[in-house]
C-alpha cells in the first residue's frame, strides 16, 4: 500500500495537470496563471519530500 506522501504527491500532479489540460494559459510543465502556478508548487514541494524520503531510506 502507497504510503500518504506519495499518494499527495501523485494527487497533486493530477489536480495539476487536469488544470493544464483546461487552462489557456498552462501548459503541462509551465503553470502561466495564479491557480497553475498554486498547484504546480504543491505538486514540486510534494515531489522533493518524497524523493529527499527515498534518498534518506536508501542511505540508512
Amino acid at each position: 500500500m502507497p504510503d500518504d506522501l506519495y499518494q499527495r504527491y501523485q494527487a497533486a500532479h493530477r489536480a495539476y495537470q487536469t488544470h493544464a489540460a483546461s487552462c489557456g494559459d498552462c501548459t503541462r510543465n509551465t503553470p502561466d496563471c495564479r491557480d497553475g502556478k498554486r498547484l504546480f508548487v504543491a505538486f514540486a514541494r510534494l515531489q522533493d519530500a518524497y524523493l529527499t524520503r527515498l534518498k534518506q531510506r536508501r542511505t540508512r
